[in-house]
């Protein structure tokens, strides 16, 4: 008897555990949504906008030629007379407006015109307070002020 009483302990005992039911994942709730307040609706004007007709055959042709050398504009190669609160500075020698503009740059350059903060300024001197007009200007000034005093 007392090998059965074995035997049915390790029947028993053999027996799978009962299973355990999976952890639930904890899902956090998304707050409600806020009420926005009713805005009047505002009247859009609707343009309908055409597409443009592509033109193939033309950009077939531009691709076959060849690129042409860009020629400059002769009035910016003309040579110009300087002033003389200009000719102090680059000289008495008839000179387009892109050689001036280069021959100022070189000058400013040389004597550390050049605003150390921000370098699209240019602090005037003596010499370039009297073609300018003021002591400080942009560089993008810079063309406009110089073809007052070329001619």
């Amino acid at each position: 008897m007392a090998t059965a009483k074995k035997a049915a302990k390790k029947v028993a005992a053999k027996k799978p555990a009962a299973k355990k039911a999976p952890a639930k994942k904890v899902v956090a709730k998304k707050a409600p949504a806020k009420k926005v307040a009713a805005k009047k609706p505002v009247a859009k004007k609707v343009v309908a906008k055409k597409a443009p007709a592509k033109k193939v055959v033309a950009k077939k042709a531009a691709k076959k030629a060849p690129a042409k050398k860009r020629t400059p504009n002769a009035a910016f190669m003309r040579p110009l007379t300087p002033s003389a609160a200009l000719a102090a500075v680059i000289g008495h020698a008839p000179l387009p407006r892109t050689e001036v503009v280069s021959k100022l740059w070189i000058y400013i350059k040389k004597h550390g015109l050049q605003d150390h903060v921000n370098k699209r300024n240019i602090n005037a001197d003596d010499k370039l307070r009297v073609v300018f007009g003021k002591a400080q200007i942009t560089m993008f000034e810079l063309a406009s002020l110089i073809g007052k005093h070329l001619s």
